[in-house]
């Protein structure tokens, strides 16, 4: 005996079944691993991204910058040095408190610290955290005769780091 649900529409409900079943299968299969546990136990980013964060190291962006900039054709080998306007930055969460004296008010601040919870100790509350502004930059490419090298490069530090291309110089480089 086969049983039957007897809904109105019955057979147009299971036609669409029959008709998505792939569809439904790949959801579920998706729904589960989403809910699948990932060992971490819930204690935050891994520990190697942890210690990535917040962290700019100028020398290393010109090293990339230079890096991708030496693959337009023409460029040949390129370096690239930056200066900064203002360096990182991290806003801290604080509590103010303010007390009356004889000689006039004071104002006392203290971080925000927070405990963890996973037996890692404490740590400050971050709030924000602003990134480096770009004063200038400096370009020296082989290729740094050629306008039209010139011109590339100017674009390409332009769009990469937010500096105005009258605060980019290209070079030829000796080498």
């Amino acid at each position: 005996m086969k049983f039957q649900w007897k809904l109105p529409g019955g057979a147009k409900v299971w036609k669409l079944l029959d008709q998505y079943k792939y569809v439904l299968i790949a959801i579920a299969v998706g729904i589960v691993l989403l809910l699948w546990p990932s060992g971490e136990g819930g204690q935050g980013p891994p520990a190697d991204t942890a210690g990535e964060q917040g962290m700019f190291d100028l020398e290393e962006l010109e090293k990339k910058l230079a890096q991708t900039l030496s693959q337009v054709e023409g460029a040949g080998k390129v370096t690239v040095t930056l200066t900064l306007k203002s360096g990182m930055e991290q806003v801290l969460a604080s509590d103010r408190s303010t007390s009356v004296t004889e000689r006039g008010s004071s104002v006392e601040e203290e971080t925000v610290i927070i405990n963890a919870g996973t037996g890692q100790g404490q740590s400050a509350v971050l709030l924000t955290q602003r990134y480096p502004t770009f004063q200038g930059a400096l370009v020296v490419c082989e290729g740094g005769d050629d306008a039209g090298i010139r011109l590339l490069m100017t674009q390409a530090v332009s769009s990469l780091t937010g500096i105005g291309s009258d605060r980019i110089t290209v070079c030829k480089g000796g080498g």
